[in-house]
């Protein structure tokens, strides 16, 4: 199984962590939960939506803890770095944004998110792969869009 989806898990991962140590970090945490699962379960039925969907779910919970391999003390921040100086946000701070704004949102609301935008499946294969109706789908959809939204443009108003 580590063969066929160590693939799909790492780069699910990423788009939502941002970063391949994160990444990494949850495709541990998936295959290790694999190996302690209960045997007498049986086995998986469509191994490849089991493995996106947990690497969403391990992935959203590494940003909701705040995790971030990638930071430094502030201590060695230049001080130029420190303060916006009233230019734009770049592209990884938004992005860095929308990764906090999807942590805030419920289990549902962001693994629904994370399939459409980040992982490029249809309504109607999310809503195959998680038992639910299309219609339902796209109201969690649009919900979670304007909630989104909004986050960002308080962000950038903060910016501003």
């Amino acid at each position: 199984m580590f063969q066929a989806h160590h693939g799909l898990v790492f780069r699910t991962a990423y788009r939502i962590t941002g970063n391949a140590a994160d990444a990494e970090d949850v495709m541990q945490t998936v295959f290790l939960r694999m190996l302690r699962r209960d045997h007498a379960a049986g086995a998986l039925e469509r191994q490849e939506s089991y493995f996106r969907r947990a690497a969403i779910n391990v992935a959203l919970d590494v940003v909701r803890s705040g995790k971030d391999s990638r930071s430094v003390p502030i201590e060695e921040v230049p001080p130029e770095n420190l303060s916006p100086g009233g230019r734009e946000p770049d592209g990884g701070e938004l992005r860095e944004c929308l990764r906090r704004a999807l942590a805030r949102l419920n289990p549902r609301e962001a693994e629904i998110f994370a399939l459409r935008f980040f992982e490029d499946l249809s309504n109607q294969e999310i809503a195959k792969q998680l038992g639910i109706s299309q219609i339902h789908v796209a109201v969690i959809l649009h919900r979670t869009r304007g909630r989104l939204q909004k986050e960002i443009r308080s962000y950038q108003g903060e910016r501003a």
